[in-house]
């Protein structure tokens, strides 16, 4: 499926009962990540559709295979893509305060050294950019965050850890995010916020939402 209007939008049957929808033009693009916002507003409510689910410029939607089927679904996306109207997405902005690097930034001072700078300055820059929350995934809470200076884009390890701990903050490619539990990951550690991420024990329980901002704040 293609349109004059809007990124292409390809699909793929993820079993019997969901559809993902991929956007993606080999980078992040914040426009492209509002209609998928918007095209999951929109089929949430199609008939037979239990979840949608928004990812990084793709969008997964779950459907009863006893009520609808996969064609029924791709079309209704086709009809509607691209949104016509993309309503205001009113998310909250939050401040994570960060410790960077130490023992929960181990990777920050050869990721600077690569980026041609010092500690300090690779550091200030993750500081000073404002981050979208694009999608959750990969644990419960844990944000892919657009909005990463290029300068900054680091490739993900070869040999993930074994172990990261809740709170730590990375950089993966051009992406960065904060662990919300402990965890294996590939990605390159460069400091730690105290701030939880994810409390079942809340309602709701992640802390961040997509359309969110965060604004990571220098902490001694």
């Amino acid at each position: 499926m293609t349109s004059a209007a809007g990124s292409p939008l390809t699909f793929s049957a993820l079993g019997e009962a969901a559809v993902l929808f991929d956007a993606a033009q080999g980078s992040l693009d914040f426009a492209v990540q509002q209609r998928i916002w918007a095209l999951s507003s929109l089929l949430e409510t199609a008939r037979g559709v239990t979840e949608t689910v928004p990812g990084m410029n793709n969008l997964l939607v779950v459907f009863d295979p006893f009520v609808t089927d996969h064609r029924t679904v791709v079309d209704a996306a086709n009809a509607n893509w691209p949104p016509r109207a993309l309503p205001e997405k009113s998310g909250k902005v939050v401040d994570i305060p960060v410790v960077y690097g130490g023992r929960y930034g181990e990777d920050l001072a050869w990721m600077a050294e690569r980026a041609g700078m010092s500690a300090e300055e690779f550091a200030g820059l993750h500081a000073s950019a404002t981050y979208t929350v694009y999608a959750l995934g990969g644990q419960p809470g844990f944000p892919f965050l657009g909005g990463l200076d290029p300068r900054l884009a680091t490739p993900r390890r070869d040999v993930p850890r074994v172990h990261v701990p809740a709170g730590t903050v990375m950089i993966g490619g051009a992406q960065t995010g904060i662990y919300p539990a402990d965890a294996p990951s590939g990605w390159n550690l460069i400091g730690h916020t105290s701030v939880k991420l994810f409390d079942p024990g809340q309602m709701p329980p992640a802390l961040l939402s997509p359309g969110d901002t965060v604004r990571m704040i220098v902490e001694d």
